[in-house]
């Protein structure tokens, strides 16, 4: 690439896979507590396919007039700071971009942050299991922290979809919050649920004193729930209308530079788990979501350019 423009890969007309494309943009330099990081990796997260399929279009979420962006989360490395960031040329990153009406996202060679969102991998976690992090991690920890300490009168707690991404993670940090959490997932996932230190189901009865619905079961998940729980969502748009004094909430994942680092360390030594299922070039992402779309991966596809 040139050293005034870089790729990035986005969306005019949602639609599918094949509807993306890689463009070249200038290279903007960063402002006061900004940095420009050069990415080495970016996950292919589900929430991706639905920009790049229209489905937020459709929300009205997203109004983009000439494109948009796309990808959430990556690792990369600090090619230049703005004013007022203490964080030295070099030093490898992470971090997070919201919002779904944006005109750049992850899925490019570099990228423009602010300092404060990002983290500092730790040196014995590669690049590309780092990208992993930030969006699955950040989103597991902001559910934990809906859910609350267990209740006085009843602390089990099922994590729905416990082998996904989001999943996983909440079924380690809920039972740090001192839930007992039981997974649900396929027969498939049960050596992985258990793994974590959770109990396993592939099928629920109600009662249960709290669900995290990484699934997105939404009502399904609701009726899971007994009187007077808890229920998380991950679906910000659409949570399920609460009923039996059910506290209903959804996780918006927004960026949390300190919360973030201490996830990456946690991944570094092994407590959490890191999960990538294939690493793919920039150039192949239309393939990459239409085998992420198929489902049953475990882990994430990972772009690098």
């Amino acid at each position: 690439m040139s050293t005034s423009t870089f790729r990035t890969a986005v969306v005019r007309a949602p639609g599918e896979p094949d509807s993306i494309e890689i463009i070249d943009v200038p290279v903007v330099e960063p402002g006061p507590g900004e940095v420009r990081v050069e990415i080495a990796a970016a996950p292919v997260n589900p929430v991706d396919l639905g920009v790049a399929g229209g489905f937020f279009h459709a929300l009205g979420l997203i109004n983009q007039p000439e494109h948009t962006g796309l990808g959430w989360d990556f690792a990369g490395t600090v090619v230049a700071t703005g004013p007022g960031v203490d964080l030295p040329v070099g030093t490898r990153v992470a971090g997070l971009v919201v919002g779904f009406d944006r005109d750049f996202g992850t899925y490019a060679e570099q990228l423009v942050a602010s300092a404060s969102d990002l983290a500092v991998v730790p040196d014995g976690l590669d690049l590309i299991a780092a990208s992993t992090v930030p969006l699955n991690g950040l989103a597991a920890a902001q559910i934990v922290d809906l859910l609350g300490d267990p209740r006085a009168d009843g602390n089990r707690l099922l994590v729905t979809g416990a082998a996904g991404a989001v999943g996983g993670y909440v079924v380690s940090l809920g039972q740090e919050r001192g839930w007992e959490v039981t997974g649900l997932a396929r027969a498939a996932d049960e050596e992985f649920v258990r793994g974590l230190g959770a109990d396993f189901t592939t099928h629920a009865e109600p009662g249960w004193d709290a669900v995290a619905d990484g699934a997105a079961l939404q009502e399904r998940g609701l009726a899971l729930v007994r009187d007077g729980g808890a229920f998380v969502g991950v679906r910000p748009n659409a949570a399920p209308a609460a009923e039996r004094r059910i506290t209903v909430a959804t996780v918006v994942a927004h960026p949390d530079g300190p919360r973030l680092g201490d996830l990456l360390d946690r991944t570094a030594s092994g407590e959490l788990p890191a999960r990538v299922h294939a690493v793919v070039s920039l150039d192949q992402v239309a393939d990459a979501h239409r085998t992420v779309a198929k489902g049953g991966v475990r882990g994430r596809y990972v772009l690098t350019p």
